[in-house]
C-alpha cells in the first residue's frame, strides 16, 4: 500500500469510528468547517471574531474523544498532500458515500482534472508572457467543488517550472459552503494564493469570502488591486 493510500485509509478510519456516535454527513461537514475556521483564524484578523464564535458553536456539539479526532484527520490530510498534489476530499467524500447525487453533486476524478489542466495551461510561452507583463496570472473557477481543477492547474504549472505559489492567484466560487471549506483547506495546505467565495456565480451573489494564508501573507489583496 502506497503512503497516499495509507493516509486516505487512516482518514476514513477516523470518520468511521466517530460515525458510530454521530451522523456521518453532519460529522464530516462539521469537521471540515472547524478545520477551515482554524486555518482562517490563524491569519485573517478581520473575520476572527465571527469565525471563532462559529468554531465554539460547532465544538459544543461533540464530546472530547470526537473532537480529538479532528486534528488527527487534518494531520492525515496534510500527509496525503505531502506525497503530491491531489484532491483528498474528493476521494474521501466519495469513499464515505455522502455525496449528494440528487443535487448533481459529483467530484471529477483527479486524473481527468490533470488532463483538463494541461489543456487549459496550453502554450506556456503565452502564460510566461502574461507573467512578465503583470507579474502573475489569474484563474477563475466558478463552480470549484473541493478545488480539484485548481489543484491540478497548480500541479501543471509546477511541472512547467512555474512557481504557482508566487505567480498564480485564484478566485474560486461555489454555492455549497461545505465545498468551499474543502477547497479552502486544500488550497491553504498547498499554499495556493486564493479567495474562495461562498456564492452563486450565475446570480453574482456573494455570501462569504475565505482568504487563504498564501493570499494574506503574500499581500495579494494589494497585488491584485494594483494590477
Amino acid at each position: 500500500m502506497s503512503p497516499h493510500d495509507q493516509h486516505i485509509k487512516a482518514i476514513l478510519g477516523h470518520f468511521q469510528r466517530a460515525s458510530q456516535r454521530h451522523d456521518r454527513y453532519t460529522l464530516f461537514s462539521d469537521c471540515i468547517e472547524m478545520i477551515a475556521l482554524s486555518i482562517s483564524n490563524a491569519v485573517d484578523a478581520r473575520a476572527f471574531k465571527r469565525r471563532e464564535a462559529r468554531y465554539l458553536e460547532i465544538a459544543a456539539r461533540y464530546d472530547r474523544p470526537t473532537l480529538e479526532l479532528f486534528p488527527c484527520i487534518l494531520a492525515e490530510i496534510t500527509m496525503v498532500l505531502e506525497t503530491g498534489p491531489t484532491d483528498v476530499f474528493g476521494e474521501v467524500f466519495g469513499a464515505l458515500g455522502i455525496h449528494n447525487s440528487d443535487r448533481g453533486q459529483f467530484f471529477t476524478p483527479y486524473t481527468v482534472c490533470q488532463m483538463m489542466a494541461r489543456v487549459t495551461l496550453g502554450d506556456t510561452e503565452t502564460v510566461r508572457a502574461r507573467m512578465a507583463e503583470k507579474g502573475f496570472v489569474e484563474a477563475l473557477e466558478p463552480a470549484c467543488g473541493a478545488g480539484a481543477m485548481v489543484i491540478a492547474l497548480a500541479e501543471a504549472m509546477r511541472a512547467e517550472g512555474i512557481n504557482y505559489q508566487r505567480q498564480l492567484h485564484v478566485t474560486a466560487i461555489d454555492i455549497d459552503p461545505r465545498a468551499v471549506h474543502m477547497a479552502y483547506i486544500q488550497f491553504s495546505l498547498l499554499h495556493v494564493p486564493a479567495e474562495v467565495v461562498v456564492g452563486d456565480s450565475l446570480a453574482l451573489e456573494v455570501r462569504d469570502r475565505w482568504f487563504t494564508p498564501a493570499h494574506i501573507l503574500g499581500g495579494w489583496g494589494a497585488r491584485t488591486l494594483l494590477a
